[in-house]
């Protein structure tokens, strides 16, 4: 599955030589696996919007549309800034529900005009704000929301340049990575249930297809798709494709299947009346519309909105930085290194900030969605991911083509947030692997932060009016910030395994950092460090602009300190004679499209 498509002894095609076979069939799979993000993404958007319908503005029918266009234009941009010069690795950007829920909680907050007292009694509120007058206006409601998507960027740019963000991912260990992950997997389950509920049977459907394409068949190789792995070798498939492709295969199959029945007339799926006018008011739509900043209102900066953003920042963040470990991982990537996840943070702030001055609801994050299913089906490109960032950079421009994704069935929603979001759970899960599961520290403090994180939400979400300072943005940030698990698993857990007194073997480190190590490239200087150059580097033709050695302060964090860079020179000086020879194409830049192999399948 690397991409390579030589020929066969005796195959010479006088049309096609090798080097051209080779690279249609690299693209021809790239062009897959990005329409495969593209399902997955389109999903998501899909999702995020259709839970903030109750706070979209009543007085602009087509608002749900063009939000999602806006916002869909936005994620296209970040996602070829994040590949290009934040973390490199192959992560798409979407809406995350880090910004679903202090999205929800501010517009909530302006557009209804009551408040909950203690005992569960609607009273009118005293709106504290200069904006009283105009504070039940859902279209003031959707502005302030998107100036809270500004402020995070705005913060996230800050947290990626001071190198905060960098700082902290390196001292989290497996006792912080091992819950935080697997509640950003279980955060989705109520919003899975959601959609799936609209019909299980085609929600299973795409479930079981998915388990059984990744799973019991994911060795399975299509004789359509043979091709030789070497030059001279004989005639072997080396795509598994029905692994490769499963996530789009069975969201496709499921699709044709409701297509299908809908033709028929067979009633199969409850849709709500503001989806179908919502995919009405496409029919009509045009062809090409370019975004232009504010187009939905000018961003409204207020001391709510400025609370909102930071809480916004803070999740999406803790949110963002989870997603780069769980890729990496899923990819049997080096260690992220610390340059790498300033960068990513600072080209998502970058998104945030344009998807504000558009006016959508929600910022740019990395996808925990894409990244798990790139895990599910061992299918990591990076040509991949900037294919699917500007096919989604069209769509956004394109309300007409758009608009096809939205007659997606809800329940093929759901299946992929169950598929999906699985992986996290079970890749967080893990990382205990790491650590001494049988010390009663470890056992309290996985504990004690997984339950806080489901229990405090819960509690908040049933009695908002608990939490009241006297100072409405403070209530607001603080509920925000309290009613996102990922924050507060972020948190607890790095509080409290940083707090409480434990070995470094108990608390996993001392395996940990050792694998670390051995993936940065200390056993295998030449060929990890390399692999980790070409993950994480930036492209040669930036680094040449960039200064000999990385001391001023906007550059410290954003790039490999010059003791690194000496000494990967120094490898890479001794090891150039052992170097084999390498293609035009640099490997990971679309070549290879699969992680290295395991040791069990080496072996095979």
């Amino acid at each position: 599955m690397n991409g390579h498509c030589h020929e066969a002894p005796g195959a010479k095609s006088p049309v096609l030589s090798s080097s051209s076979l080779q690279k249609m069939c690299s693209w021809m799979l790239s062009c897959c696996l990005a329409l495969q993000h593209l399902t997955v993404q389109a999903s998501l958007l899909c999702i995020f919007h259709l839970l903030l319908l109750p706070t979209l503005p009543e007085e602009l029918p087509h608002a749900q549309a063009t939000s999602e266009l806006l916002a869909r234009f936005a994620c296209g941009i970040s996602t070829v800034l994040q590949t290009t010069l934040g973390s490199r690795l192959p992560l798409v950007q979407i809406p995350s529900f880090e910004y679903l829920v202090p999205a929800m909680v501010l517009s909530s907050h302006l557009s209804l005009g009551a408040s909950t007292d203690r005992n569960g009694t609607v009273v009118a509120s005293v709106c504290p704000a200069p904006h009283c007058a105009i504070a039940g206006s859902r279209t003031i409601s959707l502005r302030e929301v998107s100036g809270a998507v500004l402020v995070s960027g705005l913060v996230q740019l800050v947290l990626g340049v001071s190198g905060v963000c960098g700082w902290a991912a390196q001292r989290c260990g497996p006792m912080v990575l091992a819950p935080s992950l697997s509640i950003i997997g279980l955060s989705a389950y109520k919003e899975a249930a959601f959609f799936c509920s609209t019909n299980w049977g085609v929600a299973l459907l795409l479930m079981l297809l998915a388990v059984a394409f990744s799973q019991h068949l994911g060795s399975c190789r299509l004789p359509f798709c043979a091709w030789p792995q070497a030059r001279g070798s004989s005639a072997e498939p080396s795509v598994p494709t029905l692994r490769t492709f499963s996530v789009l295969l069975p969201f496709s199959g499921v699709c044709i299947v409701c297509a299908i029945l809908s033709h028929l007339h067979v009633p199969w799926e409850s849709v709500d009346q503001a989806q179908l006018s919502w995919a009405n008011s496409t029919f009509h739509a045009p062809w090409l519309r370019i975004p232009y900043a504010g187009e939905l209102g000018w961003p409204l900066l207020t001391a709510r909105a400025l609370a909102v953003g930071i809480a916004m920042a803070i999740g999406c963040s803790m949110n963002s930085v989870g997603c780069y470990v769980l890729c990496g991982r899923l990819l049997r990537a080096p260690r992220l290194p610390s340059h790498a996840c300033n960068r990513g943070l600072c080209m998502e702030g970058l998104g945030s900030l344009l998807a504000g001055l558009l006016g959508t609801p929600g910022g740019t994050a990395a996808s925990i969605a894409n990244a798990c299913a790139t895990g599910l089906t061992q299918a990591g490109s990076r040509i991949s991911v900037q294919a699917s960032a500007l096919a989604c950079v069209v769509l956004g421009m394109s309300p007409r083509l758009a608009g096809l994704l939205t007659h997606i069935p809800l329940a093929v929603h759901g299946g992929v947030l169950c598929i999906t979001y699985a992986v996290a759970v079970g890749t967080g899960i893990s990382y205990f692997q790491y650590a001494d599961i049988d010390s009663g520290r470890n056992i309290f403090i996985v504990g004690f932060t997984m339950f806080m994180a489901l229990l405090v939400p819960r509690w908040l979400g049933a009695a908002p009016a608990h939490l009241a300072t006297g100072w409405v943005p403070l209530d607001l940030l603080f509920l925000s910030l309290l009613m996102v698990p990922v924050f507060l698993t972020g948190f607890l857990s790095f509080f409290m395994e940083n707090t409480v007194s434990g070995t470094l073997e108990e608390r996993g480190l001392l395996s940990y950092l050792a694998l670390q190590k051995a993936g940065a490239g200390v056993r295998h200087p030449w060929g990890e460090r390399s692999e980790a150059t070409q993950k994480y580097g930036l492209p040669a033709g930036l680094r040449r602009l960039l200064p000999s050695s990385c001391n001023t302060f906007l550059c410290c964090f954003l790039c490999p300190g010059s003791e690194e860079e000496e000494e990967k020179q120094k490898e890479e000086e001794e090891e150039g004679s052992h170097a084999p020879e390498e293609e035009a194409a640099a490997p990971g830049e679309g070549m290879h499209l699969l992680p290295k192999p395991s040791a069990g399948q080496e072996a095979e």
